[in-house]
């Protein structure tokens, strides 16, 4: 029973990573390796299971919150960096003039 959990979460796993390679923005693949990164605790916490090995438990939980910290802090990079070539602020479109104005 824990062979077919543990080989279907190696597809999810692998389905994760072709949505991170193929993804068509960076959002999507922060989502990706974020899904990833969270089947990785569930393999090694059945894998922990599987062998009999308690301690897997604790590095699952640590791998845990590694995958967290590390998703916030790669969406805060890129919300505070600016694309090659654009502005520094984004320009206004100068205001319509209101019905009455002539």
């Amino acid at each position: 029973m824990f062979a077919v959990a543990t080989a279907a979460i190696i597809i999810a796993m692998t389905l994760a990573l072709i949505r991170a390679f193929a993804g068509p923005s960076l959002y999507d693949r922060v989502l990706a390796g974020n899904s990833f990164g969270t089947k990785t605790v569930l393999l090694i916490g059945v894998m922990g299971f599987l062998t009999g090995r308690p301690d897997f438990l604790d590095i699952a939980l640590l791998y845990a919150l590694i995958n967290f910290a590390a998703t916030i802090a790669i969406l805060r990079f890129f919300s505070y960096r600016t694309p090659k070539g654009a502005p520094a602020e984004p320009q206004k479109a100068p205001a319509a003039p209101a019905e009455g104005d002539a």
